[in-house]
């Protein structure tokens, strides 16, 4: 156990080196940056903002169960089912039907490939029949088709807050799932929060609709940003699904904030035989049901490209175009939290941790001198060199550092010294009945070797746990722990390990204590 090959000392000095100099990173001025590389300090130690926001699935619910009309009434007239009384009513499909019972069969057969080109998923409708004597038939989303549209609204939520924060530029976000209908969103750094709840809290459902009363299709009454009332119809020409990109830009001539877009291929055809068949009329652009412009068209625009104007200020531009390409939220968002946490308490959290690591460090120096002298010197360099191996590791990672993740780097202060503790103890018990110096040294690891591997390996497995089911603050102190444990393994065996063996065997006929 005490002897080393010269690859296992160059391993052993090259990776403490490597390593050790990602944790010195930290420390490098902003204005020379040699590798773009650090530990990222959370919402409690930095400060910024906390959102807690929560999705509403009701009108999506809405929308979904509307869009089962047609399809319903298709799978009805192909089956010569004749039906009366066709309403929605409390996010029910309700209607008559003379044979009921052929529905049913029809309607939730598994073997008869009725079903499915029709509608999405059986599986997602209950068929609730009520006052049979009148032929009613109730269809309504079951537990399982409101689930999936949760679930689903939930996870696009998510990947849309995401987007539309990233393109602001806010650094190292987290934005996370909490219950059934819940966003997690942490912004450290950020002071002024109004921006992004102003962002996340407009749906940016957009599209296209012509300015007409006379529509086959019936029409709104909506109010334009000057609050001019306008008539426009129902139906949609196009849907901000359509968009591929959208930017910000000025208008040569009118010198006047506008915002440019692009179409796919399917956008740009409705778009250009929208206004080639509508030349001299207006088209409405509406977004979450609110008209922000209304221009004429003058001329086709078959180039799927075009240009929303709106008397913007340039950061309302910059914010619609980052709207548009993000994409539209599946359901409103609503702030059910919010916190914000100040830079100051920040400071403080910071210099509490640092101090009861400087004064755990020093205890801990102090008492292993003084309970092992020479041997206490190489337990307490393994845990400068651990303490920088940590840093180094959570630098590569980019790790974010959080105030529970600097109780996981004190606690790995003390895991570190009870692994040296559980070797030398061993030792001395083997330096009472050997002879041989080198023979106690070497059996003393060898037999602590398992106690303490046993040890750590239980800590790591709850280590894994903990970030595994962890929320936040959890995971990371679960991430300094574990990573600490692995240093501390390779600082106990390797390193200290070798500065032992380098002082046993130079002071072989000597006798030492410990």
């Amino acid at each position: 156990m005490l002897n080393f090959s010269k690859i296992n000392i160059l391993f052993i000095y090259l990776t403490l080196f490597f390593i050790s100099v990602f944790s010195l990173l930290n420390f490098q001025s902003k204005d020379n940056i040699l590798i773009d590389k650090k530990v990222n300090l959370g919402l409690d130690l930095q400060g910024g903002s906390y959102l807690l926001l929560e999705i509403n699935s009701e009108s999506l619910v809405q929308e979904k169960i509307q869009s089962k009309v047609i399809p319903l009434k298709k799978l009805l007239n192909d089956n010569n089912l004749n039906y009366r009384d066709f309403k929605i009513k409390n996010n029910s499909l309700i209607f008559k039907l003379n044979d009921t019972k052929k529905f049913k069969s029809i309607f939730l057969s598994k073997n008869e490939n009725l079903v499915n080109p029709y509608i999405d998923n059986y599986r997602s409708f209950e068929l609730d029949f009520k006052e049979l004597e009148n032929k009613l038939v109730e269809i309504s989303f079951s537990k399982f088709g409101l689930l999936s549209i949760n679930n689903s609204a939930l996870k696009q939520s998510i990947e849309i807050v995401r987007r539309r924060i990233d393109d602001v530029g806010t650094k190292e976000p987290t934005i996370l799932q909490r219950g059934e209908k819940r966003i997690l969103v942490e912004l450290p750094g950020l002071k002024d929060p109004e921006r992004i709840k102003e962002l996340l809290g407009k749906t940016a459902k957009l599209n296209f609709r012509l300015v007409s009363e006379n529509s086959e299709f019936g029409f709104d009454e909506l109010m334009t940003e000057t609050g001019e009332k306008l008539k426009i119809s129902k139906k949609i020409v196009m849907s901000g699904e359509n968009l591929i990109d959208a930017q910000p830009s000025i208008q040569n001539q009118q010198n006047e904030p506008t915002v440019s877009f692009s179409l796919d291929r399917l956008g740009a055809q409705k778009f250009g035989r929208t206004t080639t068949d509508n030349v001299g009329k207006r088209l409405a652009i509406v977004l979450d049901d609110k008209i922000i412009s209304a221009p004429n068209i003058n001329e086709p625009i078959t180039s799927g490209n075009g240009v929303i104007s709106g008397n913007f200020s340039f950061q309302e531009a910059t914010d619609l175009a980052l709207l548009l390409r993000s994409g539209a939220l599946p359901t409103p968002l609503s702030i059910v939290e919010e916190r914000t946490v100040g830079p100051d308490l920040g400071e403080d959290s910071i210099k509490s941790g640092l101090i009861s690591l400087i004064v755990g460090f020093i205890l801990v120096i102090i008492f292993m001198i003084y309970k092992y002298k020479i041997f206490g010197l190489v337990a307490n360099t393994a845990l400068i060199a651990n303490l920088l191996m940590l840093v180094g590791i959570l630098t590569i990672l980019e790790a974010t550092l959080t105030l529970p993740g600097i109780a996981g780097i004190i606690l790995t202060v003390g895991m570190a010294v009870d692994a040296n503790v559980l070797i030398f103890e061993r030792i001395r018990e083997e330096l009472k009945t050997e002879k041989s110096i080198i023979h106690a040294f070497d059996s003393g690891y060898s037999k602590a070797k398992i106690t303490v591997l046993d040890a750590n390996i239980t800590t790591l497995i709850a280590a894994i746990i903990l970030f595994a089911f962890g929320s936040g603050p959890v995971k990371g102190f679960a991430i300094t722990l574990g990573i600490g444990i692995i240093t501390t393994l390779f600082t106990a065996y390797f390193l200290a390990r070798h500065l032992t063996s380098i002082i046993v065997l130079k002071n072989s006929n000597k006798e030492i204590s410990i």
